[in-house]
């Protein structure tokens, strides 16, 4: 996990990428019925001002409910710290995904202003497994391995 305030920055940036990257692919392959090797660079289109909305939502209320929740839950000195890892991951996309859910339906399904709600409760349940699974055995682990190596060199160095 992120010790400086460098590190930190870094992992948002990496964790936001891996995650909108990840879940876009997966919303637009919903959306055309399938995967096709066209789409893989198609998300990048969006990644930007997404990956602004993740890092801005994540720092202002997913983060902080994570951490709450988490260390709420969990006591760290009698806890493995894989729990606590896994724990805030949880916690982070059961906060954000509702939310990354709420920015993205109006932008992308533009559902009718009587179905707003209709269509973002979908979305949030078609969303949320994915998530959680992407989060937890691709984004979160490759993001968390890249720190590691990143944290050898001089720049993100403890």
């Amino acid at each position: 996990m992120p010790v400086t305030k460098a590190q930190r920055i870094v992992f948002s940036l990496l964790m936001a990428f891996a995650m909108v990257y990840g879940m876009e692919l997966y919303n637009q392959a919903l959306m055309a019925g399938g995967l096709t090797s066209e789409m893989l660079l198609a998300p990048l289109a969006d990644i930007v001002p997404l990956m602004a909305a993740v890092i801005a939502l994540e720092t202002l209320v997913g983060g902080r409910i994570a951490h709450r929740l988490t260390f709420g839950l969990l006591d760290p000195a009698k806890v493995p710290s894989l729990l606590i890892t896994v724990s805030m991951g949880a916690f982070t996309c059961w906060s954000m995904c509702p939310m990354m859910s709420l920015v993205a339906t109006p932008a992308f399904k533009q559902p009718p202003v009587g179905e707003l709600v209709a269509t973002w409760l979908q979305t949030v349940a078609m969303n949320f497994p994915m998530a959680r699974l992407w989060q937890l055995f691709v984004a979160g682990s490759a993001v968390r391995a890249i720190l590691r190596l990143l944290r050898k060199t001089p720049l993100l160095a403890d």
